[in-house]
């Protein structure tokens, strides 16, 4: 680390020359080339994905997306009235002729008699597309959209719902400008130098500049979804922004320790970097253990978000040393530079002044207090995890004005809300279809409770000596209700087994809204292993880093406790619905289904980064004292402002995505900005310092046959070394006020 920092700093015009054109090259070439974000969903060995493979086998027609265009009349008029239906039928006989559109269920055709509400006034159409909405372009889902409110009149509203109409209104996730200009208000509170609030945002905006031409190229040759971007935005800010605080900060006690400029900004990263080091391959193990979930929609999540945070890593360890090196002392704040003069070098963090030192001593001299309180409150915020119900939030979670949440509504007004989520009954036999027996099977799943709607069975062509029917089940409840979920389990385990027994019929749930029930039950059932793969991996990690056992079971355990009090927040606003009048978080429902994956990878590794850092100075201290209280307390003393506003600045650059218009995003805002307060005020600065005085030097224990890891922390000489020669610096506190 040494060796790389002397270098960048040396050559730091080469550095800086290097990165921009790396950020430039980058830039023009993924514009140059394009994008190929996809949304790449299979879910292989599930009944769902049976029922879709068999559609397409039989009827590729009948296989892609069904949208449904609703409209109302909003004077009483019938849709009926012959004005009316002739308007609606002129608009769709336009869909009809888009691209992809296959077939049309018209609410005035004989099948579509279900299809017009009791009171008259409402009517949907289902339009089937050949493609899933990810092979739709959104240039062709716009027209869709646009073509099917052409009906739209004085008297007459049209919307549209399902996938692909979601596509076509895609929402700005928000939030990405007033996370950074909150970040740069609290970095110039921290540090009161506007070239020192800089730096971490240049060092992150670059590398997430290149990090994102990468990614975009990188999706020609791997499935990426479409939020990859914004997903990478979202951590990396937070990410970035920090690694430079760490060495920001460090650099900044050097220049105050009365160092040189080189030797500070060396000593910086050979410390403080080494955190960053460990803290960013922490967090990319813990986003690229996704792949063992073995479902291919994380695949390329996991590895645009881990690419994001190695760019952000590599830049805070290269271009951040470069440029602390132009600028000189002006990192330092006026009122530092003229104290440093009048009163020569002074050392940071190891006085009695101010709050952190105070706090420091009496986590020393009563740890046990504070541990119990603080767990007690963590273990109170984590209560409602126990909740926990995944799914997938439906189109009525969007947006108010949007043309889907539009649609939602009509349709659960005119209907009831499951005609928002259809299921499809997808049966096959060999030979000739039994009619006889699906026919008394739709007659018995009209019966089940939650059934609001059954549409006589559709027998489609054979194929292969195959016969191939579709029935269409609407339920009562909207699809992201646990009454739905209910009704696929009934369905699949009782009503169709004693339906189709003996008749040589296999039928099998489908459909949008069963895809997204099996997948929250796929990634539920794998969730333990790819918890426990990360948990390892860090452990091992971090055994190598500190050369301990203690601290690293430590670490993991507190890890889990923030993340359980980050799930807890998320239940009680978007399960709950608290706070719902403060925060715009739409309708109480289930948290998404892969958002507990993610945010335990991103939460996990970000938890590392305060754990690293503060043990690193900790270690340090050690290295030079051999006293693990004192070590302990001069650490947390030394790093607990910069701990708490490195965590200040990702709160509100993750809240501000809370202002974002897709659900998704918000729910990641929230439960990111609560498990990063709770685990950064209160797991490091109260929990883990006082267990580590409680344990006492049993923290830095390592068996004999481990000895042989590799020495890959701060030498005790090089520790020693970090104090400036000469009589002994004054002790007094940097004054940032945090």
């Amino acid at each position: 680390m040494k060796s790389l920092a002397t270098w960048c700093v040396r050559h730091r015009l080469a550095v800086v020359l290097l990165w921009l054109a790396a950020l430039v090259g980058m830039t023009l070439l993924s514009q140059s080339v394009g994008t190929a974000y996809s949304n790449n969903f299979q879910l292989p060995h599930t009944e769902s994905t049976q029922a879709l493979n068999l559609l397409r086998a039989a009827a590729p027609k009948q296989s892609g997306d069904q949208e449904r265009i609703v409209v109302h009349t909003t004077d009483g008029t019938p849709v009926t009235d012959p004005q009316v239906q002739s308007s609606v039928e002129a608009m769709l006989a336009k869909v009809a002729k888009l691209p992809h559109v296959t077939t049309i269920q018209s609410p005035y055709s004989p099948a579509g008699a279900h299809q017009i509400s009791a009171d008259r006034q409402t009517a949907f159409a289902n339009v089937t597309f050949d493609v899933l909405n990810q092979r739709l372009s959104t240039a062709d889902s716009r027209t869709f959209v646009n073509t099917a409110l052409s009906a739209q009149g004085p008297h007459l509203e049209a919307a549209v719902s399902g996938l692909i109409a979601e596509q076509a209104d895609r929402q700005s996730i928000g939030g990405t400008g007033l996370g950074i200009l909150l970040a740069a208000l609290v970095l110039l509170l921290v540090f009161g130098s506007v070239f020192a609030m800089a730096l971490p945002l240049v060092s992150a905006l670059a590398s997430l500049g290149t990090a994102i031409g990468v990614i975009g190229l990188l999706s020609h040759l791997m499935k990426m979804p479409v939020f990859s971007t914004e997903l990478v935005l979202l951590i990396g800010l937070g990410v970035g922004i920090d690694y430079a605080l760490f060495i920001v900060t460090r650099h900044r006690q050097g220049l105050i320790a009365g160092k040189s400029m080189e030797d500070s900004i060396v000593t910086a990263v050979n410390t403080s970097g080494r955190a960053v080091l460990f803290a960013g391959i922490i967090v990319c193990i813990a986003l690229l253990g996704m792949f063992a979930l073995g479902v291919s929609f994380l695949y390329g999540l996991a590895t645009a978000a881990a690419i994001g945070v190695l760019f952000t890593m590599i830049a805070a360890l290269t271009l951040l040393p470069a440029l602390l090196g132009f600028i000189g002392t002006k990192v330092l704040s006026a009122k530092q530079k003229n104290d440093l003069a009048a009163n020569g070098p002074r050392i940071v963090g190891i006085g009695t002044k101010g709050f952190w030192p105070r706090w420091a001593d009496l986590i020393r001299n009563r740890p046990i207090v504070p541990a119990v309180i603080a767990l007690i409150i963590v273990a109170m915020i984590a209560m409602p995890f126990f909740s926990l119900r995944l799914g997938t939030s439906d189109q009525g979670n969007d947006p108010n004005g949007t043309t889907t949440r539009q649609a939602y509504n009509l349709l659960s007004t005119g209907f009831g809300p499951g005609f928002n989520g259809p299921l499809q009954l997808v049966a096959d036999q060999k030979g000739q279809l039994d009619t006889q027996t699906l026919d008394k099977l739709a007659a018995a799943v009209a019966r089940q409770p939650g059934v609001a709607t059954v549409v006589p069975p559709i027998v489609l062509p054979a194929h292969n000596d195959e016969q191939v029917a579709l029935i269409n089940v609407y339920p009562t409840t909207s699809p992201q209700a646990s009454g739905t979920n209910d009704l696929i389990d009934h369905l699949r385990q009782t009503t169709i087994p004693q339906g189709t027994a003996g008749t040589g019929v296999t039928v099998y749930v489908g459909g949008t809204t069963a895809i997204f029930a099996d997948f929250a039950k796929v990634l539920s059932s794998k969730l333990p292993r790819f918890i426990g793969l990360v948990v390892l991996l860090s452990f091992l990690l971090l055994v190598i880093a500190f050369r301990s056992l203690v601290i690293p079971l430590t670490a993991a355990i507190m890890n889990l406790l923030s993340i359980a009090a980050a799930f807890g927040i998320m239940v009680a606003a978007f399960e709950w619905g608290w706070g719902s009048s403060v925060i715009p978080i739409g309708n109480p429902g289930p948290i998404e289904t892969f958002l507990p994956v993610m945010m335990f990878a991103i939460l996990f590794g970000l938890s590392m980064d305060y754990e690293v850092f503060l043990i690193t100075r900790i270690q340090e201290e050690y290295a030079k004292t051999g006293d693990n209280s004192t070590a302990v307390r001069n650490g947390l003393a030394a790093t607990g402002k910069t701990i708490t506003a490195a965590a200040l600045i990702m709160i509100l650059v993750f809240g501000a995505f809370i202002l974002g218009g897709i659900r998704v995003i918000k729910e990641f805002g929230l439960g990111l900005a609560g498990g990063i307060m709770i685990d950064a005020v209160i797991i490091r600065m109260a929990v883990v310092p006082s267990v580590m005085i409680l344990i006492g030097k049993a923290n830095w224990w390592l068996p004999k046959w481990l000895e042989w890891l590799p020495h890959v922390t701060v030498d005790p000489k090089e520790a020693a070394a970090s104090v400036p020669p000469g009589p002994p610096p004054a002790a007094v506190e940097e004054p940032v006020p945090v």
